[in-house]
């Protein structure tokens, strides 16, 4: 809006500055307005304004230009510059950098606009100016952090570093004099990480034969190195150190172990049968003879059976599937498998039980309680009371166990069998309090009753008349025992 003349007259007369002229050349006036062209070069903004009402200037945030806050943040924007007007260019580092006390740029001068001689000057401008040079001061570690890695530290010094979990390097260490002393100290610190880490060192460093050699009187040392090879599976080194050490027995049973490794059975019974020469002592020589017997019969077994499945005329593999190969299976789990499938074969069949027993000299015990086992699974009950059965010189027949009848009566009570036939074999239990607590386990009151009439005690007979079924087989049997008038009860 336009005002008119009077009013714009009073405005100047009324204002504390004096109207503007072109030929005005007051010097305040003129200080005045340097004082705000140096503000405005904070900004970046070079360019003079020729505006003489705005001579306090107000930035977007209200705060006035060249104020503190003001410029940090004018300050922090320059960074965000664009490519024509780069914050930070590149510094010349030929130009040295000036002292504090002869440079031109000051704190004061980054918010007020101006450099110690007087002169206004940008932000910007100071910073592209060539003979400034804004650097941060370098920070340097101690000197004793460097002294860890540069300094000429001795075998047992180095020792001590390396227990204490500090960085030192081997590499220093070129004799042989000093690689030993590396050793002894290391295992005499008892640190197994460090023995390890210097036997690591000299393994990469010394000749097969003088490590060798010098391990042989360090048993601690040696040991380790044993361990660490058979951890790290280097097979080879370890075979030619037993060698060398002349531990025949330790390195014929490292090289048997490799047919763990081996997964085609004909290549690991192969395997086995090139370990037959091998020296080993007289008791692991049989084992390893019986090892690759057993693999060649399974594999024999297992091709025989696979193709009687498969044809589908056994109705034994039928009605009991196979639930996985036999190849590779354990001595035991083989006879209870020829006891579960070819349990009627002759003696001179491969997968005969009686051929294997005799084969790999199983013990009576193991073999009894192998096929009880097995043939109780198929609930054959007379082939498992023909396990038992032994005549004597005069032509009886009784019942003989290897093993204790308690240990029968589990394993027949493991395979469901029924009640009639776990008391048969609870009856020939010799301890009467062990017999009284399988028969009340299995519910066997035949035999409790007629125990307690063996015992002849009144008392106990009355007692379990109550824990019997009214009317029942047992309670009728129990009444006839009391009513009896021949036996002479003790109670």
């Amino acid at each position: 809006m336009m005002k008119s003349k009077p009013d714009e007259e009073d405005y100047w007369n009324s204002s504390k500055f004096k109207a503007f002229t072109f030929d005005d050349e007051d010097d305040e006036f003129s200080r005045l307005k340097e004082s705000k062209q140096a503000v405005n070069s904070i900004r970046g903004l070079v360019e003079e304004d020729d505006d003489e009402d705005d001579v306090e200037k107000v930035s977007w945030s209200g705060e006035p230009v060249g104020s503190i806050s003001w410029s940090v943040r004018e300050t922090a924007a320059s960074n965000h510059r664009t490519d024509r007007e780069p914050a930070f260019p590149k510094i010349n580092t030929e130009t040295p950098p000036l002292s504090r006390s002869h440079s031109g740029y000051s704190l004061s001068s980054l918010f007020k606009g101006k450099t110690k001689g007087g002169n206004f000057q940008s932000i910007t401008d100071t910073l592209s100016d060539s003979s400034v040079r804004l650097y941060a001061p370098e920070l340097r570690k101690p000197k004793s952090e460097y002294k860890d890695y540069v300094s000429d530290w001795s075998p047992e010094e180095t020792v001590h570093r390396m227990k204490q979990g500090k960085s030192v390097s081997l590499e220093k260490f070129r004799s042989l004099q000093d690689k030993l002393l590396l050793l002894d100290f290391s295992v005499a610190a008892h640190d197994g990480n460090v023995i390890t880490a210097v036997l690591i060192y000299l393994k990469r460093t010394l000749s097969k034969e003088v490590l060798f050699r010098e391990l042989e009187s360090r048993q601690t040392a040696l040991r380790h190195f044993i361990h660490y090879l058979t951890e790290t599976r280097d097979q080879k080194l370890l075979l030619e150190l037993l060698r060398a050490l002349g531990r025949t027995e330790d390195m014929v049973l490292l090289q048997y172990k490799e047919h763990l490794s081996i997964a085609d059975e004909n290549k690991r019974r192969d395997f086995l049968k090139s370990c037959l020469s091998l020296p080993f002592p007289a008791d692991d020589s049989a084992h390893v003879q019986d090892h690759y017997t057993l693999l060649e019969r399974q594999i024999i077994i297992e091709a025989t059976d696979g193709q009687a499945e498969r044809g589908g005329k056994v109705e034994m593999f039928h009605k009991f599937p196979r639930r996985a190969s036999i190849v590779n299976m354990p001595l035991i789990t083989t006879l209870y498998y020829c006891c579960f499938y070819h349990y009627e074969e002759p003696e001179g069949s491969f997968s005969s039980p009686l051929n294997i027993r005799h084969t790999f000299r199983i013990s009576e015990k193991q073999f009894f309680v192998t096929a009880l086992a097995a043939r109780a699974k198929l609930k054959a009950w007379s082939d498992v009371d023909a396990l038992f059965t032994c005549r004597n010189w005069l032509g009886f027949t009784r019942k003989r166990s290897p093993v204790t009848f308690s240990r029968v009566v589990d394993i027949l009570q493991k395979n469901s069998a029924p009640t009639q036939v776990l008391q048969d074999y609870v009856a020939l239990v010799d301890d009467v309090t062990l017999r009284i607590s399988l028969a009340q386990k299995l519910k066997c009151h035949d035999i409790i009753i007629n125990t307690y009439r063996d015992l002849k005690d009144r008392q106990l007979l009355l007692g379990y008349r109550g824990k019997v079924e009214i009317g029942s087989a047992e309670e009728r049997k129990i009444i006839e025992l009391l009513d009896n008038q021949q036996i002479r009860w003790k109670n």
